[in-house]
């Protein structure tokens, strides 16, 4: 039975092109030195430009000009020395020009009005709220990606445009990148991002993190949204793959970055450990083909072994804290027994059925429970644990997952009772959007076929 608790750190900064004696670097060189700039500091750029502009949409769209003109601009002169730097002065040219342009327009509305009085200033001009000259200060830094992370995620938003969002404005990811992972349109993902911008502007979202008293409500959002983008990365809902490892990096990537600009919130490291300690186990998940690998079938000596260590010092922060461990800090201690363990046998079964009960009292959910079922059949026997899986189909909540029927006809195969399991797994299948996990399951269902 597969037990996969519920990643990736942010890697290093590549190696960029810079001039060399041969002349500077083509455009397509040009093109992945702006393309590696933007994937690691994006959230750093729009952050400091949607602070000097006073406009969330405005800050992106100079960012996205400033990038293009460095595509031109670094494979004729070579990349710069500091190329963050470079491209944040180009966007704040375009800022200045977008706010002449803005306030000259409406100048000319007004004086066609009449609007326009002596000394008065034209009404609705746009200016920007800084001065032109007013230098950067990067010790704001990461009060701006906090800030962005804050609005990105802002509960004015659905779920998924707050997802979409984030992957853009603080991931750096393109539309059609986050289209790709979650397996919708294109059209759609750009549809998102764009009512996403508009609620934003007109809730008057302001530019700022959250006080002290309301910051805490509003982190359980951020959290949530970096959850689903890992959860999805390293469960795939639908398509041809088990895991999709590019998504779950940028979770742990943007989580990663949390934990330094909020590095006193203990479930922010909770939140680290769990994806790094669960994408430690990716390197088993899938076998040559990609097909799905269970969990005592995996080959322990692939795990990452670095990311086990970081999660465990990452956990360490998290119950450091004088609260306790919250929901995701209980996840990452149940996937620490996991990556502790030799193998399933020698796991802790015993303290998985403790934290999973903990972590029903904080957190409450069906699938928690179904996941704690498991875990009692591990420690206690199928029987024990069939009987919170037979109590979780009465509720209902869990009719259209998969989840359920696979784990009960896990169960009932163990107590032997195969012609129920099997039907059991061919409803799990026909449920599944996966194809690696369907495949899975109509083949557990294929080997309790009575012989002919």
């Amino acid at each position: 039975m597969d037990h996969q608790g519920a990643g990736v750190a942010r890697t290093d900064r590549p190696a960029l092109s810079r001039p060399s004696p041969n002349g500077p670097p083509s455009t397509s060189g040009a093109r992945r030195a702006v393309e590696a700039v933007w994937r690691i500091e994006s959230a750093r750029i729009v952050g400091a430009l949607t602070r000097y502009t006073g406009s969330f949409d405005l800050a992106e769209d100079v960012a996205q000009e400033a990038l293009a003109e460095a595509i031109v601009a670094w494979s004729r002169e070579g990349e710069p020395a500091n190329p963050v730097g470079w491209l944040l002065a180009t966007a704040r040219r375009r800022a200045i020009d977008a706010f002449r342009r803005r306030t000259a327009l409406k100048e000319r509305y007004a004086q066609l009005g009449g609007q326009l009085g002596e000394g008065q200033s034209s009404s609705g001009a746009i200016s920007p709220p800084e001065s032109p000259d007013t230098p950067w200060d990067p010790d704001r830094i990461d009060d701006d990606v906090l800030s962005l992370i804050f609005i990105a995620c802002h509960p004015v938003l659905s779920p998924e445009a707050r997802v979409a969002l984030t992957l853009r404005v603080v991931g750096g990811l393109s539309s059609e990148e986050i289209a790709r992972a979650f397996l919708v349109p294109m059209p759609t993902v750009q549809a998102r991002i764009t009512r996403a911008k508009k609620t934003i502007a007109a809730a008057k979202v302001p530019f700022e993190v959250p006080a002290p008293e309301d910051r805490r409500e509003r982190l359980g959002g951020v959290l949530s949204v970096l959850y689903l983008i890992f959860t999805e990365g390293s469960s795939a809902t639908a398509g041809t793959s088990l895991l999709r490892v590019d998504l779950a990096q940028e979770a742990i990537r943007l989580a990663r970055t949390l934990a330094a600009v909020l590095p006193s919130e203990p479930e922010v490291h909770g939140l680290l450990a769990l994806f790094e300690l669960t994408s430690a186990r990716f390197p088993a998940r899938t076998g040559p083909d990609g097909e799905a690998v269970l969990l005592e079938d995996q080959d322990r000596r692939l795990w990452d072994r670095s990311a086990i260590r970081r999660g465990l010092a990452a956990l360490e922060r998290a119950a450091a804290g004088s609260r306790g461990l919250g929901p995701y800090g209980l996840q990452a201690a149940i996937a620490a027994c996991h990556a502790s363990a030799p193998s399933v046998a020698q796991t802790d079964w015993e303290r998985i059925v403790l934290l999973y009960e903990a972590l029903a009292r904080v957190a409450p959910s069906p699938v928690v429970e179904l996941n704690r079922a498991v875990a009692v059949a591990m420690a206690e026997g199928p029987q024990a644990a069939l009987a919170i899986v037979e109590t979780l189909a009465a509720d209902g909540r869990l009719s259209d997952s998969h989840l359920l029927p696979s784990v009960r006809g896990e169960l009932l195969a163990r107590l032997g009772r195969t012609v129920e399991a099997r039907a059991e797994f061919e409803t799990a299948a026909r449920l599944c959007r996966n194809l690696r996990e369907q495949t899975l399951l109509e083949r557990k269902a294929a080997a309790l076929q009575p012989p002919h």
